[in-house]
């Protein structure tokens, strides 16, 4: 260890017993607690490459967090999940719970998939300071007594194959993620499921209730809630390539998709949809966090806008086949969905939201559609969260959903 880390060390310690003073608010203990976890986030992520054999949701390693919020616990969990092509991998996340005596039958559990930070090994939610910051409205659902369980999704916090926007493997780290929380004693975690996602979050979310059934019929599914999430994936793709961010999404997806089809694929390679300049830049920027690294991954992106693809993915085979694999939708949930759109987002378009949420209605799904004027897609998770939170308590509680179909 150099002088250097004994010293932050040192004064990291000497903080956090000013914080447990009570001299210092939440928010500081925090992040002086997330500092000196931090310091050594690096060993805990560092997963011997081939996993030993275990079941979807089991725990390969665990370790208490300190920087969780006001009255709860926390564990950082890295745990066994299932990819789409069938692969045991590893992914981590975070488990927080309400301290105290769970009732009876245990807490319900509120499985959360992040908005996009990135889709590379450095970009995992679980791997900032503070973490607890990024997952929208968890200090209303840790009061309201729900446990929280977060994955980072493959790929992302320990080595794997890439997941960005590949729904199955999302939607089984959203579930297992929730199975891991049920095998935490402290937790008090029972078996009825809620899933909460935005953006690429609602993506996830949404795959994970169309798989719930097959793959986790263990938990009793009761509800999904999505804000702004990514559903007609080539019709998104279509209204954002010619922005920065556009592209950066862009980026992230097929470099996801080639990583991960590629091998088994006939014509999942960049080159068939990219133009040299963006076959070049492709793989670099698709290492850039979207939040940390967002001033690069701008100002590397701005560059390609308008000289990114050669060919439209979605008229161009396999890609056309692999967007649509995986768009959400093609199975019905089979629970009340909760959908939450700002009318001004710019990232995810409004009216792309509206035809998904129609075309489940039309498909027999039990829909709740709210607009909100003026809201963005950076805004719209956090402005739905009281609302999010109605619709679960009802859904939980068996009362009528006041569906907009």
């Amino acid at each position: 260890m150099t002088s250097l880390s004994v010293v932050l060390r040192s004064a990291l310690a000497l903080v956090l017993l000013v914080s447990l003073s009570g001299c210092v608010d939440s928010l500081e203990r925090r992040a002086v607690e997330g500092g000196i976890e931090d310091d050594s986030a690096a060993e805990f992520y560092d997963i011997t490459q081939p996993v030993e054999a275990g079941s979807p949701g089991d725990i390969i390693k665990s370790e208490r967090l300190l920087g969780a919020p006001d009255g709860s616990i926390a564990w950082r969990v890295v745990y066994h999940s299932v990819d789409v092509l069938g692969k045991d991998v590893p992914v981590s996340g975070i488990i927080v719970a309400p301290t105290g005596d769970a009732p009876a039958g245990g807490r319900p559990i509120v499985s959360w998939g992040h908005p996009t930070t990135g889709s590379s090994k450095d970009c995992a939610p679980s791997v900032g300071v503070d973490p607890f910051l990024l997952m929208e409205g968890v200090t209303s659902l840790l009061e309201a007594g729900y446990v929280v369980a977060s994955t980072d999704y493959p790929g992302m916090g320990v080595d794997g194959p890439n997941a960005y926007l590949i729904g199955v493997s999302e939607g089984h780290s959203v579930l297992d993620a929730a199975r891991v929380a049920r095998q935490l004693d402290e937790a008090g975690a029972g078996d009825e499921l809620l899933l909460w996602g935005h953006s690429q979050g609602g993506h996830a979310a949404l795959f994970a209730a169309q798989e719930a059934a097959s793959y986790a019929p263990e938990l009793k599914l009761q509800a999904v809630a999505v804000a702004a999430p990514a559903t007609k994936l080539a019709e998104l793709l279509d209204d954002d390539i010619g922005t920065a961010s556009g592209v950066t999404l862009a980026s992230y997806a097929f470099e996801a998709y080639a990583e991960v089809y590629g091998p088994t694929t006939p014509g999942a390679e960049l080159s068939t949809i990219l133009t040299p300049e963006a076959l070049a830049a492709a793989p670099a920027l698709a290492k850039l966090c979207n939040l940390g690294q967002h001033k690069e991954t701008s100002a590397d992106a701005e560059k390609l806008v308008d000289t990114f693809l050669t060919n439209d993915p979605s008229r161009t085979e396999p890609w056309a086949t692999l967007l649509s694999e995986n768009t959400p939708g093609a199975q019905t949930m089979g629970v009340p969905v909760y959908i939450a759109q700002g009318l001004a987002d710019t990232t995810v378009n409004p009216a792309v939201t509206t035809t998904f949420a129609a075309e489940r209605c039309a498909a027999g799904e039990s829909i709740t559609f709210e607009t909100f004027a003026g809201v963005t897609h950076g805004q719209i998770a956090n402005k739905a969260v009281p609302r999010v939170l109605a619709f679960f308590e009802g859904a939980l509680t068996q009362k009528p959903v006041a569906s907009t179909c």
